[in-house]
């Protein structure tokens, strides 16, 4: 990768850290000098125009990429999601466009009259526009960076996205049927639309990039319930889990996305899925980043339950303490420094743990 020289090492250690070995890095850093000089693309009026225009965000991506250090295991990357669920809009929630972040219309009225979910590509709005912004990038990445998959997201955060939150929590006490029929379509639906994204996207492993920096050599993929927030356990096991299961079974690389104190309760049931390969920790605002004690036992949970773990927002003063009390085997980092040199003392403190 000819922005990131060191790409066959970093790889290398990626997927030791998938198999429980080792530590990953991804550390990026501010550039004190442009890697290339690339102008600042002039930003469109609209929120929408913002986050569809594929020439606007190719340019503003490599515009950000040239001025980014790309340290140990982390790489440039072109993100192509358009918001946190790209698969609800393939199937008929519109999108609400935010500067910071995009919303979901609820498409789902009455489950009674509704029918099936199904992917259809050809005539799918929005799948076409996620289309146009990895063709973009494919088109002009030349070997410079890679072009990740859109952060899709899957099972009852898609239909939750489709129906509306306060309707899905009912059908799952008044329809406990027609949710997990629809679970299942949702799972072929992110299947289809995974393997027509990553047949333009995928490497010379036969891998590709998703979001949360992971690369993997095969399909590779963050995976997630955020609802999950608001059922217990026992419903967790009923009607998310079979869902992620298959899921994992069908991916060969995955990360779940493990977001807030109120999710923590599901840690079990997720070590109970055996092709589950990693849990990443997402602290709530308000609560200690990533690298905090508080969190340690948790990483050291997941770690002995036999994934791997990923811990994000990592200051320089917490690398060394997290990596002394979780241990580096199965344990991927990703830190932001504020200069060089705080970048330059993170990976010396890492290296004494490779």
């Amino acid at each position: 990768m000819k922005w990131k020289p060191d790409w066959p090492q970093a790889k290398r250690n990626l997927i030791k850290w998938w198999n429980r070995k080792g530590l990953a890095l991804s550390l990026i850093a501010p550039r004190k000098t442009p890697l290339v000089p690339i102008p600042e693309p002039k930003s469109p009026v609209d929120d929408k125009g913002r986050w569809t225009g594929a020439k606007y965000r190719c340019d503003r991506a490599e515009f950000d990429m040239a001025r980014a250090h790309f340290h140990a295991e982390a790489f440039p990357c072109f993100e192509t999601q358009i918001g946190p669920g790209s698969l609800g809009t393939f199937l008929g929630s519109e999108p609400h466009f935010d500067p910071v972040t995009v919303w979901y219309e609820p498409c789902i009225m009455d489950p009674d009259t509704y029918g099936t979910i199904r992917l259809e590509p050809a005539k799918s709005k929005w799948f076409n526009v996620h289309m146009d912004l990895i063709e973009e990038g494919v088109r002009r990445a030349d070997g410079r960076y890679l072009v990740g998959l859109p952060d899709l997201i899957e099972n009852i955060d898609t239909l939750a996205a489709m129906r509306g939150n306060q309707e899905l929590l009912l059908d799952l006490v008044e329809r406990p049927g027609w949710v997990k029929e629809r679970l299942v379509e949702i799972n072929e639906a992110f299947f289809e639309a995974f393997d027509l994204m990553a047949a333009r996207v995928r490497d010379e492993d036969g891998g590709n990039a998703f979001v949360f920096r992971i690369w993997g050599p095969g399909r590779t993929a963050k995976v997630q319930c955020d609802f999950s927030c608001m059922i217990s356990p026992k419903m967790f096991r009923e009607f998310v889990q079979p869902a992620l299961r298959a899921q994992c079974d069908w991916l060969d690389y995955s990360l779940y996305h493990l977001d807030g104190t109120n999710a923590m309760q599901h840690v079990e049931p997720l070590l109970e899925i055996d092709s589950l390969d990693a849990i990443e920790w997402t602290p709530q605002a308000g609560r200690p980043g990533g690298g905090s004690p508080e969190w340690f036992d948790l990483y050291r949970r997941i770690r002995k339950g036999g994934k791997s773990v990923q811990a994000i927002g990592v200051g320089v003063d917490e690398l060394a303490p997290l990596l002394d009390a979780v241990g580096p085997e199965g344990l991927f980092v990703m830190a932001w420094a504020s200069s060089e040199a705080e970048a330059e003392k993170m990976l010396a403190i890492s290296e004494k743990y490779r």
